[in-house]
């Protein structure tokens, strides 16, 4: 990156995924072999699962991986409405958390002076 270059994330930089078990080749194959083992069809499609790591993705906002499993989904043949739903899901619940933790905050309100 050079000194002009404001841009943290950079599309290109998805290539060098693969590369990140350089230093730790044992764990990296772990890693791996689990990622693979987790996004194969199962009990849930494959369809289904792209759709989660999408939303997933976005929600933890993890630029390469969201550019990663756009890119998924429209390879299986998945419609924008249809990663669209799955990310406003995503969205939903990760509100409903952050507003089941104001449980915190309102505890703290009831509690006498």
């Amino acid at each position: 990156m050079d000194s002009g270059d404001k841009n943290y994330y950079h599309p290109q930089d998805l290539k060098d995924f693969p590369k990140i078990s350089e230093h730790a080749s044992d764990l990296g194959k772990k890693f791996f072999d689990y990622l693979g083992s987790a996004m194969r069809a199962g009990a849930i499609s494959e369809r289904e699962k792209a759709l989660i790591a999408l939303a997933v993705s976005t929600v933890q906002n993890c630029p390469y991986c969201i550019d990663a499993y756009t890119n998924k989904c429209l390879s299986i043949g998945l419609s924008g409405e249809e990663m669209m739903e799955a990310i406003h899901v995503g969205a939903a619940i990760n509100a409903g958390i952050t507003l089941a933790h104001a449980t915190q905050m309102r505890k703290i309100l009831k509690k006498p002076s």
